[in-house]
């Protein structure tokens, strides 16, 4: 029987509406079965209205959002303009795609706001880029997007994509042993960063 090296588990996940983007995730952080951590952020702020929220290994993702940070801001300076969503998950696509022969072991979600208005966009481990109204990644994310296709509408607003986040993670959680402990949550609207908090989960 060959050995399979004990994936992390995680549910993250980005909604967006017509005034608002959510990116969330939990915060275990488990190996198999053994819980390394209850207290690990996957969900990290990049510029003033555009965040990134990842799944898989911690040190993949923590070295990613690094590396993305730093050209995101050598960007701002040479060219003293905030770059569009679609520019940062440009450039995440970039730095994944040119690691493809020893990969990034992560999928990322980006959200956020721009001159175009609110953008959600997944990426897997290759750099591949999909623009969609909601996204789920991780172990747990055949159970959240289930509670996502069952309830979500565009005609929704910021505070009920928020909500629809939190069950959608919650139920998750409930079922998915490599997703717990507590959620990490961005909200961001045309103006910016509106909540950035961590909700408890019993």
């Amino acid at each position: 029987m060959a050995f399979q090296y004990p994936f992390p588990g995680a549910t993250t996940l980005g909604i967006r509406c017509k005034d608002g983007v959510v990116l969330a995730s939990e915060k275990r952080l488990a190996y198999g079965y053994f819980v390394v951590s209850k207290n690990v952020r996957k969900v990290f702020q990049v510029t003033p209205k555009v965040g990134a929220a990842c799944a898989g290994l911690v040190s993949d993702m923590q070295n990613l959002i690094r590396d993305l940070k730093f050209l995101v801001n050598l960007y701002v300076l040479e060219e003293r303009r905030q770059p569009s969503v679609n520019s940062i998950a440009k450039v995440m696509s970039n730095l994944l795609f040119g690691n493809r022969y020893f990969p990034y072991l992560t999928e990322a979600v980006v959200g956020g706001f721009d001159e175009k208005g609110p953008h959600v966009i997944v990426l897997d481990a290759m750099g591949s880029m999909i623009e969609d109204d909601y996204a789920v990644v991780g172990s747990g994310a055949e159970i959240a997007v289930g509670v996502l296709e069952g309830e979500y509408n565009t005609k929704m607003g910021s505070k009920e994509i928020y909500e629809l986040a939190l069950r959608a993670l919650r139920t998750s959680m409930a079922r998915d042993s490599g997703s717990g402990n507590g959620i990490d949550i961005l909200l961001i609207n045309e103006n910016g960063i509106v909540k950035d908090e961590t909700v408890p989960v019993s």
